[in-house]
């Protein structure tokens, strides 16, 4: 036997001819029947049960981000499905593959950046902190993960929401006021509105939850993915994605335009 290999242990789950057991709990008589799906997500990612304030939060950040209408990933879970309805989970899967800094993944990067802003060494204030963050990500030309939205303006009103149930529920503390001063501090000067999205919310409560950043944008892959379910069991009794397609290649392909079929542009 080699000693220097590391045991393979995992205390996720296991089971016996007649048991099954989630976390240290009997999956029949402790969960099923007791447990919402949010609460079992919130024992799956950190193996613990949440108490009532964090339940609330925690189920309010799932629901958040389940459906918001025929967005990128929808039409494609759709189209997928369209091509092979016999693998509904396929479908599921490529819509999520959409989940990234553009739609909906960037939880992920507003909770990273709240994390490390206040492991940074030093007796800072959110508002120093903040100025710091954005003067950092302008210098570099990039966008701050969390603001911006193509259309909730001058406000997301999921926003306002979670942070509202956050402080009803005593989940609003460090890391809500540096999501919210970076917001301010973004804001000043420019003459557009530049929201805190819902994505920002929700990476500012993983934080508040002591989830990692890590499992941040996993919160939003559970909770769209149930919206791309969702959308398909629409598709199945109103199905649309046939539409999309041939409408799609149709104007793609019309020859009355001046870009012609190969890219090349014809001479006046």
């Amino acid at each position: 036997m080699d000693h220097d290999r590391k045991p393979i242990r995992s205390g996720m789950g296991r089971s016996t001819p007649d048991r099954i057991f989630v976390q240290g709990f009997d999956l029949v008589e402790d969960v099923i029947g007791t447990l919402n799906l949010g609460d079992m997500a919130y024992l799956e990612m950190t193996g613990r049960l949440p108490d009532s304030r964090q339940s609330r939060v925690f189920n309010a950040i799932l629901v958040t981000l389940v459906e918001h209408g025929m967005t990128p990933m929808a039409i494609v879970s759709r189209l997928v499905y369209l091509g092979a309805p016999e693998s509904l989970q396929a479908a599921v899967a490529a819509g999520l593959c959409g989940m990234g800094t553009t739609f909906a993944g960037t939880a992920e990067g507003a909770a990273r950046m709240l994390h490390d802003a206040w492991e940074t060494p030093g007796d800072q204030d959110a508002d120093t902190l903040a100025r710091r963050i954005v003067a950092d990500f302008r210098a570099r030309g990039q966008s701050i993960p969390g603001l911006g939205h193509n259309l909730h303006k001058p406000q997301d009103p999921r926003t306002a929401r979670l942070f509202t149930i956050a402080e009803q529920e005593g989940h609003a503390g460090r890391y809500v006021e540096l999501m919210l001063a970076i917001g301010a501090h973004a804001q000043a000067g420019l003459s557009k509105p530049l929201p805190i999205n819902a994505t920002g919310a929700i990476g500012a409560l993983c934080c508040e939850l002591g989830i990692s950043w890590k499992a941040a944008r996993g919160i939003a892959v559970i909770g769209r993915a149930v919206g791309l379910v969702g959308h398909l069991a629409e598709e199945q009794g109103n199905p649309i994605a046939r539409e999309i397609w041939q409408r799609t290649e149709a104007e793609a392909s019309r020859q009355d335009d001046p870009i012609a079929g190969n890219g090349r542009r014809e001479a006046p």
